[in-house]
């Protein structure tokens, strides 16, 4: 009988494969290019990577990815570090991936560009969206640390600028993991307060890595929403943050955001004297102007000979009662004049007249119609004769056309 060969189960291959290789392939960096990358609901991020010869799944757990700078792309160029494993059900082997960087450019900056980019196209860094900062601010809001040399700079430079504004420190981490949290608690605990007029956020000098609370899209959103003036005040002057972009007025030092927000309380007294003085000037000379205008009112004649003014004006109305009265005289004249040649005109065409020159009225009697033709009486009428002296009666006898 043949003696049957000493056989291996599946599982037991399998077994003896994922021992080799974890111990063989732990603790690796390979290099390739990113495809099929896919961010599950669950947090965790699958990727295949590749190169023109052969692929590798690679598997990121979600208690690792959270602490991913950039968001994977597919066709990026990528360092993924972790240990090869093998999924027994599978019985495909993967890299379990606990970091993974991107080749040509930083972590970090790559991390930069993609949240601008993103927060660039909602609108976050539009001029628009800028608040005015007060002139006179009373209180100002400080998000930094309250150990850290930017706080002890502000506070120097305002108690030189104007001791009376009033500031108010939320002591927040700067730095490390956690920070953007306690740097958005700041600035939401003061947009709670309605006695705030300016808020100031940043810190001291540092890497980029120091620096990276205040690119974090947790603390540019909150500095975008808020509701009361935010000033970015993070590292020096050639540091630029996407706090910078979000706030509605970068500093370039937190020395400079103390010069910036805090009034001069020196510079406010010199433009009230100014103020002051002006309207000093423009009053004095509002006042000679007054006087020279008294004076002349003074030297005006009336002032100085009344008499002269009233008798002017008594020659004044002699003249025009003369005036008057020879006016009225050579009307009166020519309505006389007027008067005389109507009654002349008158007495011509009065019926008085007409009867002195020998002529007579006739009319009937009974209703004194004029008689004007031998038609107008009949034989027997009664007729009245009005001549210049007196009146005649007499009868019709007879009526001939005869003249």
């Amino acid at each position: 009988m043949i003696e049957q060969p000493k056989a291996y189960t599946i599982s037991a291959v399998t077994r003896m494969i994922k021992t080799s290789m974890e111990e063989q392939f732990s603790q690796i960096w390979v290099e390739g290019e990113i495809s099929n990358y896919h961010h599950h609901s669950s947090g965790h991020r699958y990727i295949t990577l590749k190169d023109d010869r052969a692929v590798l799944k690679v598997v990121m757990w979600r208690s690792v990815g959270e602490y991913l700078k950039f968001e994977p792309e597919n066709g990026q160029k990528v360092l993924a570090f972790g240990d090869i494993t093998i999924y027994e059900k599978g019985g495909q082997y993967q890299l379990n991936c606990r970091k993974l960087v991107p080749v040509g450019v930083g972590e970090l900056e790559l991390a930069f560009r993609q949240l601008h980019e993103k927060l660039a196209a909602e609108g976050l860094f539009d001029e628009d969206c800028k608040q005015v900062l007060p002139a006179y601010p009373q209180r100002i809001g400080i998000v930094t640390s309250p150990t850290g040399a930017a706080i002890r700079d502000i506070i120097q430079i305002a108690q030189r600028r104007n001791p009376s504004v009033q500031l108010i420190v939320y002591p927040a981490k700067v730095q490390g993991d956690g920070a953007e949290e306690t740097i958005a608690a700041g600035i939401e605990y003061f947009n709670s307060r309605d006695d705030i007029d300016i808020i100031i956020v940043g810190r001291g000098g540092g890497s980029l890595e120091d620096l990276w609370p205040f690119n974090t899209e947790t603390t540019v959103r909150v500095i975008a929403a808020s509701s009361v003036p935010v000033v970015s005040a993070v590292g020096h002057e050639i540091d630029i943050t996407l706090s910078d972009l979000a706030a509605d007025l970068r500093a370039p030092t937190p020395s400079a955001a103390a010069e910036l927000t805090v009034w001069s309380l020196d510079e406010f007294t010199d433009r009230i004297n100014d103020l002051v003085s002006l309207q000093a000037n423009l009053l004095n000379s509002q006042l000679g102007q007054a006087r020279e205008e008294l004076a002349g009112i003074q030297n005006r004649p009336v002032f100085v000979r009344p008499l002269d003014i009233i008798n002017q004006y008594r020659q004044q109305l002699d003249g025009s009662h003369r005036l008057l009265l020879a006016a009225g005289k050579n009307r009166l004249e020519r309505y006389r004049n007027s008067l005389s040649l109507s009654l002349s005109r008158f007495e011509i065409l009065s019926p008085l007249k007409t009867l002195a020159r020998g002529y007579t009225v006739t009319r009937t009697s009974d209703n004194g119609k004029l008689v004007r033709s031998r038609r107008d009486v009949t034989a027997g009428d009664k007729l009245e004769t009005v001549l210049t002296d007196g009146r005649l009666m007499s009868v019709v006898e007879e009526i001939s056309d005869e003249r």
